[in-house]
């Protein structure tokens, strides 16, 4: 019997000598990766000219990628470069076994009795928030959400122990070093290495942001107070093999990684929520509805937060259609089998969540903000294994992600209950990818609730 051998994994068209799809990338990059979707489960692109990566578009073969594959590979490009900002130490760019041990350390934070005692101090910091809006106020929405990000990260991690001139620079640098992550992972590696303003940019930026967290650090483990943060949680925290507490250097990097994920995530989705509230009133008025029956005008606390369904609703659909995650890696260190193909080491894999909770193949009419899908049972059932990733899947799913979820109900609930935010006529809002996926311009008029 003739064993028929599979067709070759085809390469996207737009590939070109020493820059490979970096045009195609930089043009329109969500575009681009949402294309590559009609080529089939694999296709080939160029991020570096002689080496190709394997975007996945199979929901199935993500899924094994990520859980039962992860043992053999490694995290990939990606995440080598958010390591020139994290560095190599933090759960995010770490893998294998020191991956494990990095997460154990870490998971005391992410407690259950910690996250609820974590919502008064992210409420409080969105009241303070509102109460400076007025009525008919122009918005820049994006802005005041990493601003309230921030200001909900320097409660819960710092205990608010930077000033004001402190955050407002990491609030610059942390842009200038996100955008050029994104950057970076689309162009060939030897772009960075060129003198030019851009990379001079990132490397001083990606100095400071260090700096401002390290000094913190250093000030904290000086006094030897614990302050109730997080930071000081990290401070207290100890290697399950070696009983020595973390570094100064890893401390560092781990709150980095959280401001990173604190910021810039945590600020897109709420701007997106704001953004689908504001277009679509029905939403709005069974949010209202739900948030009066639940809260009756107090404010929200942890045990709230399991019962406020259609809210937690909300935010999945916001999660699936406007996902800030456009290129996530892993790289083989052995020959490992994807489908019908065999896949050699050192070859990057990638897939993109935007495109894939975008597919209509698994979700009907999915540029439609429908919070309702979420009630289908036939519909998610319906769902195959790796079709919806809001938070990864397999040992490296973000480990902040119950964190993440009771934010952003803690935030919208404080918000959405006491003020409406109208987009400015004829705005073209439209996503942009860098590290993340975000809302290019985002101007929005205030208005409190009646």
């Amino acid at each position: 019997m003739t064993t028929v051998a599979p067709p070759p994994i085809p390469t996207a068209a737009g590939s070109l000598p020493l820059l490979g799809h970096a045009i195609p990338l930089l043009r329109d990059n969500l575009a681009f990766i949402a294309s590559l979707r009609a080529y089939g489960p694999l296709v080939r692109i160029h991020l570096q000219p002689q080496q190709p990566t394997i975007v996945v578009n199979e929901p199935a073969l993500i899924r094994k990628m990520l859980v039962d594959l992860a043992p053999g590979l490694d995290k990939g490009r990606f995440f080598e470069k958010m390591g020139q900002v994290l560095g190599g130490d933090s759960v995010v760019t770490a893998a294998g076994a020191e991956h494990v041990r990095k997460r154990r350390q870490l998971q005391p934070a992410f407690r259950h009795a910690e996250i609820a005692r974590y919502v008064d101090l992210m409420r409080d910091q969105v009241t303070q928030t509102v109460a400076t809006w007025t009525p008919g106020q122009l918005l820049d929405v994006r802005e005041a959400m990493v601003k309230l990000s921030l200001d909900m990260l320097a409660a819960t991690v710092f205990a608010s122990s930077l000033d004001d001139q402190a955050f407002q620079r990491l609030r610059r640098d942390l842009s200038v070093v996100m955008n050029g992550v994104g950057t970076r992972v689309m162009l060939p590696d030897w772009v960075e290495k060129l003198p030019l303003p851009a990379n001079r940019r990132f490397n001083a930026s990606r100095a400071a942001v260090r700096d401002i967290i390290g000094h913190a650090v250093d000030e904290l483990r000086a006094s030897g107070h614990d302050t109730g943060d997080m930071l000081s949680m990290l401070l207290r925290a100890e290697d399950e093999e070696t009983g020595r507490p973390m570094s100064g250097h890893q401390i560092c990097s781990e709150v980095l990684t959280l401001a990173v994920a604190g910021t810039e995530t945590t600020a897109s989705v709420l701007s997106w929520v704001l953004y689908e509230l504001a277009r679509n009133p029905e939403v709005d008025q069974r949010l209202q509805a739900e948030l009066d029956e639940v809260l009756d005008g107090r404010p929200v606390t942890f045990e709230d937060i399991p019962e406020l369904t259609y809210l937690r609703n909300v935010i999945t659909e916001a999660l699936r259609l406007h996902h800030t995650g456009w290129l996530v890696t892993r790289r083989t260190l052995d020959t490992i089998r994807l489908g019908d193909f065999e896949i050699p080491p050192g070859t990057e894999l990638a897939y993109c969540q935007h495109a894939l909770h975008r597919d209509p193949a698994f979700f009907p009419d999915p540029l439609r903000f429908d919070p309702d899908r979420w009630l289908d049972e036939e519909q998610k059932a319906a769902l195959p294994d790796g079709a919806f990733l809001p938070f990864g899947a397999g040992k490296h799913k973000c480990i902040g992600d119950h964190f993440a979820l009771t934010e952003l109900t803690t935030a919208i609930a404080t918000m959405a209950g006491s003020w409406r935010l109208e987009p400015v006529p004829n705005q073209k809002v439209r996503p942009v990818a860098r590290a993340t996926v975000r809302p290019s311009t985002l101007m929005m008029t205030a208005g409190p609730r009646a």
